[in-house]
Order: structure tokens, then sequence, then C-alpha cells
């Protein structure tokens, strides 16, 4: 019996990506085989298809053929000897970092997220990255309180989106960066909306927030958000920066930033996010805040933005939407019977 995936046979655009047949087989020890219900699609998977991926635990020089898919959200469909943690018909989710774009799965049985089945998939696989990412800069990161002032750079992304809302439930006053267009967004969760294309975003702040703002959570990593954005913070204010660098040329200079704005700076504190630490083992507090996360969406708290759903074959053309700027929150793959 075969089932399909999605490959990227050679570095570069949306075309690259080929659907391709595989052998299903029977789980190995500690294995389960999931059959994928809901895919995430994620700027690193971009990065990873295009060879441009080196930070923020994305693979390092990642050579085709591979499957895409950061995130996903599936049923176990079978399991291997020796494992404990779920059974046949479970719902769970996963950090793959790889592997999202397909009809299935096969993953290691302590490495899986439960998962309500209450919940609808394509909501669900958004906690996965986008909002996980986006708790635990707030929370983890920065430690915001209710009150405190921010900055959202990229606010109308997945990330973005999912920071406005959990920002709304923390009691914080926010503003975001986004194009026009996308400005209603903003508003609807209680944002200030600044338009990158004709505001410059510092004075804007340094009008609304004469002592600048408690916190700023960047997913522009470029060298000049950078800067501008540690002149805003509050002397004890936090910088968090969770996006990709372009290079490593350009991730060093945001290395030395760091060092000058913690050591030499009285201008707040900068930190860097990434998701390696769960791959690296250090995983209870993701098992911890996905909790929240799942709770929080049962009971109607949170509310993912989704602009399209694609089927899971489809990923080139859900890759084709998500990079060409138009899309304000999220974009997912779905197995055809969700559709």
């Amino acid at each position: 019996m075969k089932y399909k995936s999605v490959v990227v046979t050679r570095l570069g655009d949306p075309e690259v990506l080929r659907v391709l047949d595989n052998e299903l087989r029977l789980p190995s020890a500690r294995e389960v085989r999931i059959r994928i219900l809901a895919a995430a699609v994620c700027r690193p998977d971009v990065t990873a298809r295009r060879g441009e991926a080196f930070y923020s635990g994305t693979p390092l020089g990642q050579k085709p053929p591979f499957v895409p898919g950061y995130a996903i959200i599936g049923v176990v469909d079978a399991i291997g000897n020796k494992v404990v943690e779920v059974r046949v018909g479970d719902r769970v989710g996963a950090l793959t970092v790889l592997g999202g774009y397909s009809e299935y799965l096969y993953w290691r049985s302590d490495r899986l997220i439960s998962v309500p089945v209450s919940v609808d998939p394509a909501e669900a696989v958004t906690l996965v990255l986008n909002y996980i990412v986006a708790y635990q800069v707030l929370h983890r990161s920065a430690r915001v309180k209710s009150g405190d002032s921010a900055l959202i750079i990229g606010a109308s992304g997945g990330i973005g989106t999912a920071l406005m809302q959990l920002g709304r439930l923390a009691g914080l006053k926010m503003y975001g960066i986004a194009s026009r267009k996308k400005h209603a967004i903003l508003r609807d969760n209680g944002v200030t909306p600044i338009d990158y294309r004709t505001q410059d975003f510092t004075e804007v702040i340094r009008h609304s927030e004469p002592e600048g703002v408690d916190a700023v959570f960047n997913g522009m990593m470029s060298l000049d958000y950078i800067r501008r954005s540690v002149s805003v913070l509050k002397p004890k204010g936090k910088l968090v920066g969770y996006g990709e660098p372009k290079d490593l040329r350009e991730f060093m200079w945001i290395l030395w930033i760091l060092l000058k704005v913690n050591l030499l700076s009285n201008r707040g504190s900068f930190k860097l996010y990434g998701t390696s630490p769960y791959f690296l083992g250090y995983r209870r507090p993701f098992i911890e805040d996905w909790t929240i996360l799942f709770r929080l969406l049962e009971e109607g708290k949170i509310k993912p933005v989704i602009t399209k759903r694609y089927p899971i074959l489809s990923a080139a053309r859900a890759n084709s939407l998500l990079e060409c700027g138009q899309v304000a929150g999220n974009v997912v793959l779905l197995s055809p019977e969700l559709l």
C-alpha cells in the first residue's frame, strides 16, 4: 500500500515541490504512524525549501529531497513495539521541523502532543508552532504583565495574529506594524495599527509612548528593524526577536547588537527566541504551554486566523500564497475529509 508526500526535489521556488509515492510500512519500535489531518504552512518551510534556513530550529543545510512541514495534527494509525504514550485512534500533534506535508508521518512516540478531539484540526495545528512561539515570547521571554505596552513587528502574520490575541488576554496595550490593507484585523484585536510603508514606527511610538514601550516582539529580523526597536524601549524594556535573519552575516551582526544592548546599553534587554530547546530535550515548558493553549482554544478564548485551507497535496499552491505577502494569519493544509 502506498501514500503520498510533497517533496522538495531541489532548492528553489514553490514549483520545486512534487507529489511522490511512498510505501506504507509498520512503525518501528517506539515509533507511531500518524494519519495527518492538518499541516501548517509556515515561514520556516519556505526558508528550508529555498535553502536559506539556518536559525531558530530550522535544518542547517538541508539537502533535497526532503518533505517540508514544521507542524502537524493527526490521528495515531499504528504503533510500534514499546510504545506506551499513546494508543491507536488518539488525536496528537507534533513539532516536526520536516515531514508534515504528507498523508502519513512516522514519528517518535515520546515527542507527541496530546490534542483534544473537540477542536478543529485546522485551528489546532496553528498552536503547534505559531501560537507556542507567541505564548512563550510573551510569557517566558518578556514576562509581560497586565497594563504593559508592546509593539508587534509583523503583526498580521501567523505569529503576529497569535501575539495580538494572546496579548489582549494578557491585558497589554498594543501597537502593530502591518500594511494598511491589513489594519482592520489589528483594530479588531485592540491593536493600534502602524503602516510600515507610510509611517516611521519610532516616531509613532515616541509620540504615543514618550517613555518607550515595555516590550517589542520582532518577527522581522533585519538590522534596521532591530536597531530602531531598541530605540523605542523603556530603560527596562525587553526586545524579543523570533524571526529568521536573511543570512549568516546578518545573524552575526544581530549577535553583536545583542551583546551591546545587554552589556553596554541602558536601553533594556534583547533576547532571541527559538524552538531548539524542545529538540534538545527541554520539553516540559512546551508541554505545559501547549496544554494552556489547547484549553484556551477549547474555551473559545483564542480564534486562529486562517486565510486559506488547501488539500495537503496542494502544498505548492499554499506556499505560493504564503510568499506573496497577502496573507493575514495562517495557511493550512488539510486531509480531504476536512475540506
